[in-house]
């Protein structure tokens, strides 16, 4: 089952591992929007940029990654359900 286009990361994350195939994942279902939630977000929104930039050659990868590291869900929540790209759509949470 595809991912949604709007979604939003729980860290912590269980396994940094994880993110590889995740990154991969959302770049193949062509999500739009990812939010990282919850304290410790901007080290892993920067893995997350770093693998989806990877070496720099392939221009076509590209994933809007936001972190929210003292907001709160709802106020995040309310951010991503207001996504202008794809308002109205489903907001899918994460957990790896």
């Amino acid at each position: 089952m595809p991912l949604a286009r709007k979604l939003i990361l729980h860290v912590p994350v269980s396994d940094e591992a994880l993110l590889d195939g995740f990154v991969e994942q959302c770049l193949k279902d062509r999500v739009s929007l990812l939010a990282i939630f919850s304290p410790g977000c901007v080290r892993i929104e920067d893995i997350i940029d770093e693998i989806v930039v990877g070496d720099g050659s392939d221009e076509g990868r590209y994933l809007c990654t936001t972190s929210h590291p003292d907001e709160s869900f709802t106020d995040v929540l309310d951010m991503v359900s207001a996504w202008e790209l794809e308002r109205g759509e489903t907001v899918e949470e994460v957990r790896l």
